[in-house]
């Protein structure tokens, strides 16, 4: 007898099914999820995926079991963005996976803070650097919402870089320049000529554990630690932004709610003019900035 087909299940069924596995996984926004996780194996956009539910559309069984595969993965709390291979960052959206550490929301705040700054310039061409680069998320933001600035960024680990290069490949900003180099050593070339200095460094201290498990557990660990207080790197950009900013140039330092008086501290003592400690949109520190003497 000729096998009968699987009969395909209802959408609304299927995304119900996941987000009770996501909620008692504890994953923060569960139905968002798992929507994304659908429009990810239907190819389509979250709103469509939201509309077809509302309608009532049904899809194959081999769909839904890739939908609850996903959801299973996503439950241990393996990043979402590793599960979609993409993440959102202002209007880009990122290649990403494993070796490169996720762009966050947050770090959206630090970028406006840098493009700001650069938009100031009074040059008709602007010089920036985003030094630890990661996926590319900042220097490319600042290389399409800043045209005509020179954006020029540094990566040392070989798994982000590998990210990142495909990043800017994808983007294709002109105006964009990748390079795998250590930050304290980076662009000896641009020595005082470099308007906005950005870096979103490892700022988490050795013995912090990260509260969230999907940064504890899939995050790079060289993206995380920055040493026993966790400002190790920050003393490095201190004195690398001394040699690379011109005088009156912005230094943009991304670092956790806590570190802003610290840091604050820290670019006084070197000499840094105009410090300050910005907020992210969760009303929690989030950046600080300096001005080169």
């Amino acid at each position: 007898m000729p096998q009968e087909p699987v009969a395909d299940l209802p959408l609304a069924a299927v995304l119900r099914d996941a987000v009770e596995v996501l909620s008692r996984a504890g994953v923060p926004d569960p139905d968002v999820d798992a929507v994304l996780l659908a429009a990810h194996v239907l190819g389509v956009g979250r709103g469509e995926t939201d509309a077809a539910r509302v309608r009532g559309d049904s899809v194959r069984r081999e769909q839904a079991d890739a939908v609850a595969e996903l959801v299973r993965r996503r439950a241990t709390r393996e990043p979402l963005q590793h599960l979609t291979g993409v993440a959102p960052f202002r209007h880009l959206e990122l290649r990403v996976g494993p070796g490169v550490f996720v762009p966050r929301p947050e770090t959206e705040v630090v970028a406006q803070l840098a493009i700001d700054a650069l938009r100031a310039v009074a040059s008709a061409e602007p010089v920036a650097v985003d030094l630890g680069t990661g996926s590319g998320a900042i220097a490319l933001a600042l290389a399409t919402e800043v045209p005509h600035a020179r954006v020029y960024a540094a990566e040392n680990s070989v798994d982000a870089f590998v990210w990142a290069k495909e990043n800017f490949a994808l983007i294709g900003a002109k105006n964009a320049r990748l390079a795998f180099i250590d930050l304290e050593h980076a662009f000896p070339e641009l020595d005082a000529t470099v308007s906005v200095l950005v870096s979103n460094p490892p700022y988490v201290p050795d013995d912090a554990i990260p509260r969230d498990p999907e940064v504890r557990f899939f995050d790079p660990p060289a993206a995380l630690y920055g040493g026993a207080d966790g400002l190790d790197v920050v003393r490095v950009l201190s004195g690398v932004g001394m040699r690379l900013l011109h005088p009156g140039g912005s230094l943009v330092i991304e670092h956790g709610e806590w570190q802003g008086e610290q840091i604050r501290e820290l670019l006084a003592a070197a000499g840094w003019r105009a410090t300050a400690t910005h907020q992210d949109l969760t009303m929690r520190d989030r950046a600080t900035t300096a001005v080169r003497p």
